[in-house]
């Protein structure tokens, strides 16, 4: 199979491991990678060339001069582009295309395999444990995309606890379902100042740089200051992948933040 033209299923599967991979892993010793290319009957090296590929035609790749092998192939592009307008759907598909072929190879996974946690403690069952599952897949694959391409650091403090860090939505999850999954659509932030956004108390400029609102600003707590006032017109750590998009940006700051 691995001689045959790679099908729309396989891409579909490559390129959501590509969006959680950080992009200094994407080599064929990766243990994800291994497993994806057992699983669709590749090699390791050919699903890591082909997750170079969609590096290739990255747009927040290529902006910063790095490349990918630059022969991505029409059918990749139409898989980029279905998964951009559609990333709920397309995440969604990807983990039941992914459970069917393991079923049909005889792999057995815990409900849980794929999330952060249990699906729930309770005993759910039909539609309900269903739409509960969707539901954590969905977040998961939003937290690993998010924080993969800040290289796993808060991208205005720097902080690496993994433990302490979230992936913050820009645009709030219930006032845009279309981007609720889309990572340009997140950043990476610490649990403190991922509460500091969400409550409109700091935001980013349209260059990237943070602003504090007065409130944070005329605060003399230490605490305070140093965590956060002192972040005021300084640029965040831009990710790898999947540059926060300016026009969510521009609504957060709109719709959002509190300047008072």
């Amino acid at each position: 199979m691995s001689n045959n033209r790679w099908t729309k299923d396989q891409l579909k599967l490559a390129f959501h491991l590509y969006c959680q991979i950080p992009f200094g892993k994407l080599h064929s010793r990766n243990h994800e990678i291994v497993e994806l290319a057992q699983l669709i009957g590749r090699t390791p090296s050919a699903v890591a060339m082909k997750l170079v590929n969609f590096a290739s035609i990255d747009p927040a790749i290529t902006a910063t001069g790095r490349a990918g092998l630059g022969n991505a192939s029409s059918l990749d592009r139409e898989i980029w582009a279905e998964f951009n307008a559609d990333w709920e759907g397309l995440v969604v598909q990807c983990n039941r295309l992914r459970v069917t072929i393991e079923e049909e190879k005889g792999i057995r996974r815990p409900t849980n395999f794929y999330l952060d946690e249990t699906v729930d403690r309770e005993d759910f069952t039909g539609e309900t444990r269903q739409v509960i599952t969707e539901q954590r897949i969905k977040q998961h694959f939003f937290r690993r995309a998010v924080l993969s391409s800040y290289r796993g650091r808060c991208c205005m403090s720097g902080l690496s606890e993994p433990c302490l860090l979230l992936a913050s939505h820009i645009v709030p999850w219930s006032k845009d379902k279309a981007n609720r999954l889309n990572p340009s659509n997140g950043l990476c932030l610490s649990a403190l100042h991922d509460r500091a956004f969400d409550k409109g108390l700091i935001t980013l400029a349209e260059d990237f740089t943070v602003i504090v609102s007065k409130q944070l600003l005329n605060n003399d707590n230490d605490l305070m200051r140093f965590a956060i006032a002192e972040l005021h017109g300084r640029s965040i750590e831009l990710p790898d992948r999947f540059f926060p998009s300016k026009e969510f940006i521009a609504r957060h700051r709109t719709e959002v933040f509190n300047s008072r």
